[in-house]
């Protein structure tokens, strides 16, 4: 007969070995603000694919998309820039979450994630 704390300590060792230890981090997704005035800048198009990025029609690698982003939000530091996410096509959620992250750390971008038509 097996004793009682040698299947606990098999349970907990199957599923310490089975369980993912990495460290979770939240993404900010902003909502659709009712009421608000429109702002007159033009917002920025970013289209998501599974194969590429491309960020107002120009293709971009995703390293070089926090640069380019910044260079083109400096000058509309004081109201900040809009940025439009479209995912097309069978684009996964960690492509979308990877193309959030690197965001993040845009100044002055708003960040709005557009639906599937």
């Amino acid at each position: 007969m097996t004793s009682l704390i040698d299947i606990i300590f098999l349970l907990l060792l199957f599923f310490m070995l089975t369980s993912t230890f990495t460290r979770y981090a939240e993404v900010e997704l902003m909502s659709a603000a009712s009421g608000a005035a429109p702002s007159q800048a033009r917002p920025l198009f970013l289209r998501l694919t599974p194969e590429a990025l491309s960020l107002n029609g120009q293709q971009v690698a995703l390293d070089d998309l926090g640069a380019r982003l910044s260079d083109l939000t400096a000058d509309a530091a004081d109201d900040g820039a809009l940025l439009l996410v479209s995912p097309v096509g069978d684009v996964t959620a960690q492509g979308l979450v990877d193309v959030l992250t690197r965001l993040r750390d845009v100044p002055h971008l708003a960040v709005r994630v557009l639906g599937a038509g």
